[in-house]
């Protein structure tokens, strides 16, 4: 598949369950990826034929949610090529199992922390470099939860929700831009670490990475170009 015609994709949490099916999916579909992980090594562990790619690039040790880490990921891509055409906010955690009143605020400050700061740093980041380039895709990986809360997880589900606001007001700031800013909510999804935390759930009913990672690859694409703003259940 040619379906990103070259375009250059930047995507964060890349050694990540969802990040690393998104990354598959972008590499086949012909784009130059910019592969970003918190962990030293990882990323070459994971993507060995990549280490000396004159295509891609494995970005490892950058945590994206300090501003100055991402802007510096930033400059460092646009010296290699020249210009930022998707980006792909993947980086993400969840905890639950407390009532609110109960709820450790460390947890809300990590919840929020990573599932919004993170993207929110990385867009301030590449937003002025997809405007000098005349356009772009932005796609952030939310969850279901955003749209209701359930008991004992209202922390993760009112970070998710805050994903979905700033997508929506983006979406809306950056049009003029030719920039699209889309997200997808995924229910849960089919991991390791999902099935080991529920041994006993029905996991035919859970969502494969792959399945995400298609629709992020859609929403980055030219077939996307008339949709943003969109939170695309999953």
């Amino acid at each position: 598949m040619t379906i990103l015609g070259g375009k250059v994709a930047l995507i964060t949490g890349a050694a990540g369950n969802v990040g690393a099916a998104t990354a598959r999916a972008f590499l086949d579909a012909g784009a130059p990826v910019v592969l970003v992980d918190r962990a030293p090594a990882r990323l070459r562990e994971m993507y060995p034929n990549l280490r000396d790619s004159d295509q891609h690039m494995l970005a490892e040790g950058i945590d994206v949610s300090e501003p100055a880490a991402a802007a510096g990921l930033v400059r460092n891509v646009v010296s290699r090529f020249g210009r930022i055409d998707a980006l792909v906010n993947t980086v993400g955690t969840y905890r639950g199992g407390k009532p609110v009143h109960e709820e450790d605020l460390e947890t809300w400050d990590l919840l929020f922390g990573a599932n919004l700061r993170t993207m929110l740093v990385m867009c301030r980041a590449v937003i002025p470099i997809m405007r000098e380039g005349g356009g772009g895709r932005i796609v952030n990986v939310g969850a279901r939860s955003a749209l209701s809360a359930s008991a004992n997880s209202v922390a993760y589900s009112a970070s998710k929700s805050a994903v979905l606001r700033l997508t929506e007001g983006l979406a809306q700031e950056l049009k003029a831009s030719n920039i699209a800013v889309n997200c997808v909510l995924p229910g849960t999804i089919d991991t390791p670490q999902n099935r080991e935390a529920m041994p006993d759930a029905d996991f035919s009913n859970w969502v494969a990475p792959e399945a995400v990672a298609d629709v992020i690859l859609f929403l980055a694409s030219d077939e996307a170009r008339a949709i943003s703003g969109a939170a695309v259940p999953i």
